[in-house]
């Protein structure tokens, strides 16, 4: 029954004493500083495995020396300690002392990986030789020749020919009385004249005489051999080699068979 007095179950809630909002408030800011601390750190171990990942799956990259006017000793000595490897590629000629770096591969400044190779050409020093005459010899000839002179036979080319017989020196480089920058000289034989060729003709069914006369027009040698074949007409040609189309040196040798 009631009797006007409030029912405890039904009084407002008391608010909240200050000093517990702000420490409930301190709290939260709290976690915030620590998510946002984990965050960063996670981030960084991320970014720190993908670039370990890279540098293991790529390899250290190292920047390419300078190492024209070097000597080949302290050329090598620099590329080492860069994990690099120095190949000699050549030795020519020139202004600088022998032993020398005369030219690089790849140039200077540029992102090399360990373990690469880097070409070098190396000076022979300021020698000069005098080139001595090669065309007109055979390339075995001019072999000699340069043996003798200190020289090698460099790059040799080939020219189909009709006036210089096979294995001629027709060109050469340097020319003949030049000073060598380098100890090889490059040639161009000749290879003779090219051989004549024919494409083989259709005789099957021909009259011997008739394949002959167009075997001598073109001066092709024959072979003939006679057979029975009653089925065929007297005289003919019933077979042939090579086929029909193929292609003939002027050497080549046809072979007919005739019925007899």
């Amino acid at each position: 029954m009631l009797d006007g007095t409030p029912d405890s179950a039904l009084d407002p809630l008391s608010p909240p004493e200050p000093g517990e909002s702000l420490n409930f408030r301190k709290r939260l800011e709290e976690l915030g500083q620590m998510a946002l601390l984990i965050f960063i750190l996670a981030s960084a171990a991320f970014l720190s495995a993908i670039t370990a990942m890279r540098i293991a799956i790529h390899g250290r990259e190292v920047t390419m020396p300078n190492l024209t006017g070097k000597n080949v000793v302290e050329a090598t000595s620099m590329l080492h300690s860069r994990g690099l490897v120095l190949r000699v590629a050549d030795r020519i000629y020139s202004e600088l002392p022998i032993n020398v770096v005369v030219r690089q591969t790849p140039p200077a400044g540029l992102l090399m990986k360990e373990s690469q190779q880097v070409h070098v050409v190396l000076s022979l020093g300021q020698r000069q030789l005098q080139i001595p005459l090669l065309e007109g010899n055979s390339l075995r000839a001019s072999r000699i020749v340069l043996l003798r002179a200190g020289l090698q036979v460099g790059e040799v080319s080939a020219v189909t020919m009709l006036d210089k017989p096979a294995d001629e020196v027709v060109i050469q480089t340097p020319r003949p009385g030049a000073g060598a920058a380098s100890p090889r000289v490059d040639v161009l034989i000749s290879q003779g004249p090219r051989e004549s060729a024919y494409v083989m003709p259709h005789f099957v069914g021909m009259i011997e005489s008739d394949a002959q006369r167009r075997l001598d027009a073109v001066g092709l040698r024959r072979k003939v051999n006679y057979v029975s074949a009653p089925q065929w007409p007297h005289g003919s040609v019933i077979d042939q080699s090579p086929l029909a189309g193929s292609r003939l040196p002027a050497a080549s040798t046809i072979e007919l068979t005739v019925a007899n």
